[in-house]
């Protein structure tokens, strides 16, 4: 059954009675979940991701559907991944009954006041700053009462937090060497020019890195995690790069306020850029080599989420992938 669900009930509101009046086997919650996931992201492997499940264990869960529904559900070839006619018709109605059991789950977390839910992550700054907002607006939206504790840390800090349990988990830009930890990519971030709008290179779409030989440069520490980003991609293009870095800071809004003070340029994730436009500050393109840096979600390995931070995670991807970054 669906979570205690009456048989009946689920198969009275579907188009397709015909097919379901004859449902022989019972199905589980993530059963709906994996569903979803595969035809909303329109991939296995990404969905599998999502779920933190291996592909056998997915399809095992998709098959198990499929066979309590008596219909196939999922078209899959080698180059596309869509749902069949009934699986099309079944989308909307498993969307609003895996909806419908999560609000009433994270609802029973405030009741009377008891042991109210929390999310708890570590994110990179910039992430943290210009990206979560909106999400957690959003989040609350549908969600009030829903506490959050957010610990904007380094790169390696960050994973440190999500590898010792002290967040469920994390948003960070690196994280895939580590056994303990999952990365799952959700975006590329490119490392962009930041100058003072009045500098001889503000007017330019697009420039390469060797146009930057001769102005002083304002970098982050050698220890940070672009850093170690940026210095890789350049020696992996060895151009021979004769760069000028004249400043070093530990946070990237640092820079961000030399350069309006017009001590020099900055090389930072466009991420880390403003986001609208400023009085000051200009972006410009960098090619030859372009670089970014991966940005995704961090888990530790084997995990299991609390039903808020379950919900918060998928919201958090799905506004991702939506974003202009994707």
């Amino acid at each position: 059954m669906f979570l205690g669900m009456p048989r009946n009930d689920f198969v009275v509101k579907c188009k397709y009675f015909g097919y379901y009046s004859g449902m022989r086997n019972n199905f589980e919650f993530l059963d709906l979940k994996a569903f979803l996931a595969v035809l909303e992201l329109s991939s296995f492997n990404e969905a599998a991701k999502l779920l933190n499940l291996s592909q056998p264990a997915l399809s095992r869960r998709i098959r198990g559907l499929e066979e309590a529904v008596g219909a196939q559900l999922i078209e899959r070839t080698t180059r596309r991944v869509a749902p069949t006619q009934i699986g099309r018709e079944l989308m909307p109605l498993v969307r609003r009954l895996v909806d419908e059991f999560e609000e009433s789950i994270l609802s029973i977390s405030d009741l009377r006041g008891r042991h109210r839910a929390q999310v708890t992550l570590a994110s990179v700054p910039t992430a943290a700053f210009y990206f979560l907002p909106r999400v957690i607006e959003a989040f609350n939206k549908r969600y009030p009462g829903i506490r959050f504790r957010i610990m904007d840390l380094s790169a390696n800090e960050g994973l440190d937090a999500v590898a010792n349990g002290e967040v469920e988990f994390g948003i960070n830009i690196t994280g895939a060497t580590r056994d303990d930890l999952i990365f799952t990519p959700l975006l590329e971030d490119p490392f962009v020019l930041a100058c003072r709008r009045d500098h001889a290179l503000a007017q330019e779409p697009r420039l390469s890195w060797s146009a930057l030989e001769g102005h002083p440069l304002i970098g982050v520490s050698k220890t940070s995690g672009n850093r170690a980003v940026l210095d890789h991609a350049l020696a992996m293009a060895d151009q021979r790069l004769d760069l000028n870095w004249f400043y070093e800071v530990n946070h990237l809004s640092t820079s961000l306020g030399l350069v309006e003070a017009g001590l020099g340029i900055s090389v930072l994730p466009q991420l880390a850029t403003p986001q609208r436009e400023h009085p000051l500050i200009a972006t410009v393109a960098l090619e030859n080599p372009v670089v970014t840096r991966t940005i995704g979600m961090v888990e530790r390995r084997g995990a299991r989420f609390s039903p808020a931070a379950t919900r918060f995670r998928e919201m958090l991807v799905e506004e991702w992938r939506g974003s202009a970054y994707a």
